[in-house]
Parts: C-alpha cells; sequence; structure tokens
C-alpha cells in the first residue's frame, strides 16, 4: 500500500464512522452533564460540612474526599457497579456509571468551593452578622455569589476532566464514545481512523465547554465593573 492509498482509506473510514458514533456521542454528553450537575450538588454539600462547626460533620466530608480522592475512579466505578449488588443494592448501568462519576467529581470540586468560600475576607463575614445575618443568610447572599465567581476557571478545568473521565464507564458496558471505538476496531481493524475519530468527539465537546466556560468567566467579570 503507498503512502497515498492510505490516507485515502484513513479519510474513507473516517467519514464512514462518522455518523456511526452519533449515539455513543450523544450517551457521552448526557452523562458528562448529568454526572457534572449531580456532582457539583455533592461538592457543594460536603463543603457545607466540612465547613460547619460539628467535628462529625467535619469528619464525615473529610473521610469522603479523602477516599475519592485517594481511590482511582475505575475502582470506585468497579465498586459501585459489581460491589452495591453483593450487598443487595441494584442499580442500573448507565445510574451506576452517573453516580460513579458525580461521587468522584464532587470530592474535587468541594475542594474548589472550599479554597474560593476560604478565599473570601472574613471581615465580609463579620460584617453580614453586624447587619444581622444568620450565618446561612450571610453565606447564601454574600460569601456564595463570590466565592462562585472565583471557582469558574477551577470548575471549568474539573468539567472538562469529568467529560474525559466519562470514558471510564465502557468499563461497565455504557455504550459511549469509546465503547463504541472499540467495537468498531474490533470488528474492522481500522485502529487508527476509529480512535482519532472518538478523539476528535472528545476534542469537540470540551471545545464547547470551553467556549461557554469563557463566555460565564468573562461575563462575572464584566457585572463587577
Amino acid at each position: 500500500m503507498t503512502f497515498f492509498e492510505g490516507i485515502q482509506q484513513f479519510f474513507t473510514a473516517l467519514f464512514k464512522f462518522m455518523p456511526k458514533f452519533l449515539p455513543g456521542v450523544g450517551n457521552t454528553l448526557l452523562l458528562s452533564v448529568l454526572s457534572i450537575l449531580l456532582g457539583t450538588v455533592i461538592g457543594l454539600f460536603a463543603v457545607m460540612l466540612r465547613l460547619s462547626k460539628k467535628k462529625p460533620l467535619v469528619m464525615i466530608s473529610n473521610f469522603y474526599i479523602t477516599i475519592i480522592r485517594g481511590t482511582p475512579l475505575l475502582l470506585q466505578l468497579y465498586f459501585i457497579f459489581f460491589g452495591l449488588p453483593d450487598m443487595g443494592i441494584m442499580i442500573d448501568r448507565f445510574p451506576s456509571a452517573v453516580l460513579g462519576l458525580a461521587i468522584h467529581s464532587g470530592a474535587y470540586i468541594s475542594e474548589i468551593f472550599r479554597g474560593s468560600i476560604e478565599s473570601i475576607d472574613y471581615g465580609q463575614r463579620e460584617a453580614a452578622k453586624a447587619l444581622g445575618m444568620t450565618n446561612f443568610q450571610a453565606m447564601k447572599r454574600i460569601i456564595l455569589p463570590q466565592a462562585f465567581k472565583r471557582s469558574v476557571p477551577a470548575l471549568g478545568n474539573q468539567f472538562i476532566i469529568s467529560i474525559k473521565d466519562s470514558s471510564l464507564a465502557s468499563v461497565i458496558t455504557i455504550t459511549e464514545t469509546i465503547l463504541l471505538a472499540r467495537q468498531f476496531a474490533a470488528a474492522t481493524f481500522n485502529v487508527f481512523p476509529i480512535y482519532t475519530l472518538a478523539g476528535a468527539y472528545y476534542l469537540l465537546i470540551t471545545l464547547g465547554l470551553s467556549k461557554v466556560l469563557n463566555k460565564v468567566e468573562l461575563r462575572l467579570k464584566v457585572n463587577e465593573r
């Protein structure tokens, strides 16, 4: 096979399999969006526990963050999908993947929120108390809005990581982009064009998310002026 024949074969396979990836890309997007939303809620809840003055709640949050950050995501997915049924807890494949990815990203998101919240000058909390606000009101109206603005760049990075981590859902047979790539490559042996196409779809998703996050960050900066 000549070089030009190889190039022709590469692009022929590329255009042939491009539409066949769309169902998997759709599942990747859905899986990523749900896990990011749920992970953000989990992260916010975990940081509220950690910043509370009640030691048992702080210990629970620290335990969760330590375990999740100290073990691989792949192992966590295996535990949820294969381990929980042994305890009588049955969860379908897709919810298992969403839950596993959300719990994993939630630990990192909680640390992002914690750093942003602690970066807010303590005097603002004192001023809120002087105005008669409760701790909850001060957190909701003053601290969290500012902390969210400061956390957007780091959250954006974590969201992009979560999208790429969704590829690990293929190990529990979720029909997403990487699982389809493996199946197509095994059936046709056109490994290079198929995995190139899978990578291109991931790149398009992450570039789209980056553009949205950049606009959000710019809008927040404009509102501060």
